[in-house]
């Protein structure tokens, strides 16, 4: 195998992987528009508007090249070049997922205070849809930006279902749904139980939101561990890339089988005890 590898396997490999990981793949023609609608929903919950499925595999290939070229600069090792450029080649689906974790805890602990300031401003007298178009000015700083599109698209429209369906679907989060949910049914019912109903609704995910984090604390030692068992092998072949006796090693086919067996053995690893210590997520059933 000859140096242009790394710069065509790499950048395949970690495309289709990462299409694969986002559910995008597969033979069936028909099941394409779902997983690849499931692929635009993942990116949408990281909040990355405008984004598409092959661009994240794009950038994903392009690291990974590079990653695998300035690796063989160094090394003159296809295989250790190979070896890097496909965990660099999904860097960037990891911090899409810490990004979409990080937006969906984000967005739930926002929840509580927006509902409350709902309450506020439906006993001063607003109407529901001027209360939740005034979140946008006075509301918690995470929800401000959807909210103030969604208030938008209310003026102009007049429409609060159509308005609250395209906030639900930019959100695309499983506790904005029932929170929309909830207000559309509070806007039908109306009367004196909307108070109720918000204050209720409040109630309800304060305390999901205060079980939520007892767990998540008592998890997060584990994930930590998961993280470091992971990283700690490829940081000391990065150390060894440097020693040409080391690379020398690894340049020869048996090199690249301890590589694969490695990589394969870090990952597997790795992923069981992310399995181990995952919380249950929340599908969006109203979504």
């Amino acid at each position: 195998m000859n140096d242009l590898a790394v710069l065509a396997i790499p950048a395949t490999a970690v495309a289709g992987v990462v299409l694969v990981a986002l559910g995008v793949g597969g033979a069936d023609g028909r099941a394409w528009p779902r997983r690849a609608g499931r692929a635009r929903r993942w990116l949408a919950q990281a909040g990355v508007r405008g984004a598409r499925p092959w661009h994240l595999a794009a950038l994903c290939g392009a690291l990974g090249t590079a990653a695998g070229l300035v690796v063989l600069a160094v090394s003159r090792s296809v295989w250790l070049g190979l070896a890097f450029a496909l965990p660099a080649g999904v860097l960037p689906v990891t911090a899409l997922r810490a990004r979409r974790l990080r937006r969906s805890r984000e967005l739930r602990e926002a929840w509580p205070d927006a509902i409350d300031n709902l309450a506020s401003g439906v006993r001063a007298g607003l109407s529901l849809p001027e209360a939740v178009a005034g979140l946008a000015e006075r509301g918690p700083p995470p929800l401000r930006p959807p909210l103030a599109r969604f208030a938008d698209d209310y003026h102009a429209t007049g429409r609060f279902g159509a308005a609250l369906d395209r906030l639900k679907e930019e959100l695309a989060d499983p506790t904005a749904d029932r929170v929309v949910e909830a207000l559309r049914l509070a806007r039908e019912v109306g009367g004196s139980e909307l108070g109720r109903t918000l204050r209720t609704l409040s109630g309800f995910l304060r305390d999901e939101l205060r079980v939520r984090k007892e767990l998540e604390a008592r998890q997060a030692w584990v994930l930590v561990a998961a993280r470091m068992a992971f990283v700690t092998p490829w940081v000391v072949l990065l150390l060894l890339a440097t020693r040409p006796e080391a690379v020398a090693a690894y340049r020869s086919g048996g090199g690249a089988v301890v590589l694969a067996v490695g990589a394969a053995m870090a990952t597997a690893g790795y992923r069981l005890m992310l399995a181990i210590g995952r919380l249950p997520s929340e599908e969006r059933v109203l979504g």
